[in-house]
């Protein structure tokens, strides 16, 4: 199975929770997009790109790890582009969370938990088509700041920081569901 097959599979069979309509519609669209695109799951699709992220949270839900996105200039959940060695849209997503946590032993979710479109700077201006799963550190976890981050930090789900947007948050609250 190649990593669009499974790209196919989990939008296929991914049902959102509290069945929002928005996210059903985002769904379709990203299963329309991978079906349309050859390389949807690679950043030289200019069209666009699948992408993979991870929220972690920590071992008692109470504080999320976030990063201060390099680029973006906010704080962040993990995540980015699918590599070659990926062999699932989930491998990618504990891939990247792995490498811009630093923390082994993350619990990542068999199943996303939300899908996020947003516009990035990949190409003078494309769409991530963010596949979002979510992850729980182990209690001993002890982080570590990658290169692509300015910054590496835990945060209380109920007071996350000003600097972040309402995608991350939505997608807080659906992890905490």
């Amino acid at each position: 199975m190649t990593l669009r097959d499974d790209a196919r599979a989990v939008l296929a069979g991914w049902t959102a929770r509290d069945d929002e309509p928005e996210q059903v519609a985002l769904r379709e669209d990203f299963a329309t997009f991978v079906d349309e695109h050859d390389d949807a799951l690679w950043r030289e699709c200019v069209d666009g790109h699948v992408t993979g992220s991870v929220l972690v949270l920590s071992a008692d839900r109470r504080e999320v790890l976030l990063t201060l996105h390099s680029k973006q200039h906010i704080w962040l959940q993990m995540g980015g582009h699918c590599e070659p060695g990926d062999a699932t849209l989930r491998d990618a997503a504990a891939r990247e969370a792995l490498e811009e946590s630093g923390i082994d032993g993350l619990v990542v979710s068999e199943e996303p938990v939300r899908l996020d479109r947003h516009r990035v700077g990949c190409h003078g201006g494309t769409w991530h088509l963010d596949v979002q799963y979510v992850a729980l550190a182990p209690a001993d976890a002890v982080e570590q700041i990658s290169d692509e981050s300015l910054d590496l930090r835990w945060w209380s789900v109920d007071a996350l920081p000003d600097l972040t947007d309402d995608a991350l948050r939505r997608l807080v609250a659906t992890a905490l569901r």
